[in-house]
């Protein structure tokens, strides 16, 4: 610690309960009151240095009074402060460290202890300190500062606190690896001028650790918040990056803020090095608590990934908690919204704090949460297409910018509307709400979906068939897994409809599938006739007949499973045909309600299932490569057995005759 040594006799005052005397062997002849603290003095030291003290001692002189009594109430420091200044007057050694000086120079102005009344008086004295000790030291600055809390009016209009301000952000804004601070001041290894480490003054050759730019963070955790602000205010103007402003100004919420947990990821809080836990004199009383997050949330810019999405979500529940103002949640609710790709599901999942207590959950908060993130420049361009033609190819349209953020919140969408689904109080239209505010190009499997739906039903049993129909709804059946397809097909608590939708996909997916396959069989078909051919006209393969025996082997595996999966699609033909006999009859039924009518351009509607002509076509005929041919063969092979049947029957006929 900096520290300055004035005068040279010893100290020669002694405090008796609430008063202090000073033992020179002279009789006192003047007492001064600050606060509750009596001091028993002598006029000549206190006149010789206090221009104040010589007015104040002059106008009692005159009133005739000789035991002088004089009263200070409004001493920048008080009576501890007003203790320092008296044993200064009397030549006292007095230590001037960066914890008093600035108490030592507001009183000092305020008693006018000016070079006019002495040389080396105590203003020129501590401003003198300040300059040359306090501000060129971050530590001293930081304790100054400190300091000037408690006599924050009298230390503005001397410019202590800006000069203190100033000092700290030059710091601040400079690489610390440049000059090997504050590396000494936190207590580290002493470095020699080539750098190195030195251990009791030897040079041991290791080189110092390089400090990151979060170093100051901790220190200026310890200013209350109106001098934290204009330090940081400072440092804005000083150019100092904005992620690392943002990083102090969340650093210093989660202190101080009893109900903000401490973030478990990267960042200085996860280094180790601010542990500390706060005393108990530092806990914030509820009002406080209020304005500091009302504070941080104005300060903190409005900017994707400055500042993690967690630290905004803990904001938000304190905010609520605390009651903050409707703008302050509003603008936590959007800050979450404009980085929702970078939520996690706990940072979504926030107790209702309404006093209604409608749902454990803030569904609607939820909801506003999605509706800014849509809201931004990050929504899919007009020339995206449906869902079906953004998934028929295995891949998504669109720009990959545009895409992955919108995929990642819909994910957790899906996971959140899992999460609240088995409160019982979650009405319908807020669960629905929040499922279709997802755009439905965002989803490349519903299976989330599903899973959220098909929890919701199974803890409100009570719900209607239609409303039941309705919430699945939002299901694209032609999106769901084979596991969610069987999933759903057993599902008890899913609408009929639903599942002839989800058998039918289903179907449709194994056959287009299998038509994949068959399609590779063929080309395996004519390539091994190739190799065949090629391998008796040549001889031999180059790198020796081990190749064709591999690839031979390979084709006639092949051969084996494409046959086993021909007989399984005949099954499904089967069934299908069945399937299809009694949706049939179920739509002769609807056919009054118009369940089975069809739809302008090319699609019609089948059960309740939405298809164009294509997919129908490529459904019932183009799936299977030969097996238009078959059909046709059969056909005729009818017709041939009808004819010959005919003519059999007209021939008996005509020999009875």
């Amino acid at each position: 610690m900096a520290c300055m040594k004035l005068g040279s006799k010893s100290d020669a005052f002694q405090r008796q309960g609430q008063a202090w005397f000073c033992t020179t062997g002279l009789p006192s002849d003047i007492v001064v009151e600050v606060g509750e603290m009596s001091f028993h003095l002598h006029k000549f030291p206190l006149l010789s240095r206090s221009g104040v003290m010589e007015r104040r001692i002059a106008e009692a002189s005159k009133e005739g009074d000789d035991n002088c009594l004089i009263k200070i109430s409004d001493l920048p420091g008080g009576d501890k402060t007003f203790e320092l200044v008296a044993k200064f007057c009397y030549g006292v050694k007095l230590e001037l460290t960066a914890s008093n000086v600035v108490y030592l120079r507001c009183a000092a102005e305020h008693l006018d202890m000016t070079e006019e009344y002495g040389e080396g008086n105590l203003v020129s004295q501590t401003e003198t300190f300040l300059n040359q000790v306090v501000l060129k030291s971050w530590k001293d600055s930081i304790k100054a500062l400190q300091s000037c809390d408690e006599v924050l009016e009298y230390a503005d209009e001397l410019n202590i606190t800006k000069k203190c301000i100033e000092s700290l952000a030059v710091r601040a804004s400079t690489d610390p690896n440049l000059f090997g601070w504050p590396v000494v001041e936190h207590g580290g290894p002493m470095q020699s001028p080539g750098g190195s480490v030195l251990w009791n003054g030897i040079s041991t050759g290791a080189r110092p650790k390089h400090t990151s730019s979060d170093w100051w963070y901790e220190d200026a955790s310890m200013l209350s918040f109106p001098l934290f602000k204009r330090l940081i205010t400072a440092m804005d103007s000083r150019g100092i990056r904005e992620d690392i402003i943002a990083g102090s100004l969340t650093y210093y919420t989660r202190k101080h803020l009893p109900g903000l947990k401490r973030r478990r990821g990267g960042g200085p809080e996860a280094s180790g090095r601010f542990t500390t836990p706060l005393s108990s004199g530092s806990v914030l009383s509820e009002e406080e608590q209020k304005h500091l997050l009302e504070e941080t949330e104005e300060l903190l810019r409005m900017q994707k990934g400055l500042v993690p999405t967690k630290f905004f979500a803990d904001m938000l529940r304190i905010a609520k908690i605390l009651k903050a103002s409707p703008s302050c949640v509003a603008n936590l609710e959007k800050r979450i919204g404009m980085q929702l790709d970078q939520a996690a599901l706990e940072d979504l999942v926030m107790p209702s704090f309404s006093h209604t207590m409608e749902t454990l959950y803030d569904v609607d908060s939820v909801q506003r949460i999605l509706d800014h993130f849509l809201s931004t420049d990050q929504i899919m361009p007009a020339d995206v297409g449906s869902p079906c033609s953004s998934v028929d190819d295995g891949n998504v349209m669109g720009s990959p910018q545009l895409i992955t953020p919108m995929t990642a919140v819909a994910k957790l969408i899906d996971g959140y509307l899992a999460e609240v689904a088995p409160d019982v109080n979650l009405k319908l239209p807020k669960f629905q709400a929040l499922a279709a505010s997802v755009p439905e190009y965002a989803r490349l499997l519903d299976d989330g979906l599903y899973r959220a739906i098909d929890i919701y039903l199974k803890h409100h049993p009570w719900l209607a068939e239609t409303e039941r129909e309705n919430l699945c709804r939002l299901l694209d059946c032609q999106k769901l897994s084979l596991e969610a397809c069987t999933h759903a097909a057993q599902n008890e608590r899913l609408p009929l409809r639903i599942i002839v939708q989800v058998l039918f996909f289903e179907q449709l997916q194994l056959r287009t599938s299998v038509a994949g396959c068959f399609l590779v069989s063929d080309n395996l078909d004519g390539g091994s006739r190739q190799l065949r051919s090629g391998g008796f006209a040549g001889g031999s393969t180059e790198g020796g007949g081990g190749g064709w025996a591999t690839a031979v082997r390979e084709n006639q595996v092949l051969k084996v499973g494409m046959d086993s999966m021909r007989m399984r699609v005949c099954e499904l033909e089967k069934e299908c045909s069945n399937m299809r006999q009694e949706i049939e009859k179920l739509g002769k039924t609807t056919k009054g309600g118009g369940g089975g009518g069809g739809s302008g351009s090319g699609s019609k509607t089948w059960f309740g299932i939405k298809l164009k002509s294509h997919q129908m076509c490529s459904a019932q005929e183009g799936s299977v490569s030969k097996s238009n041919s078959e059909n046709v063969k059969i056909e005729k092979l009818k017709d041939v057995k009808e004819r010959r049947g005919k003519h059999k029957k007209a021939s008996s006929i005509s020999s009875e005759r």
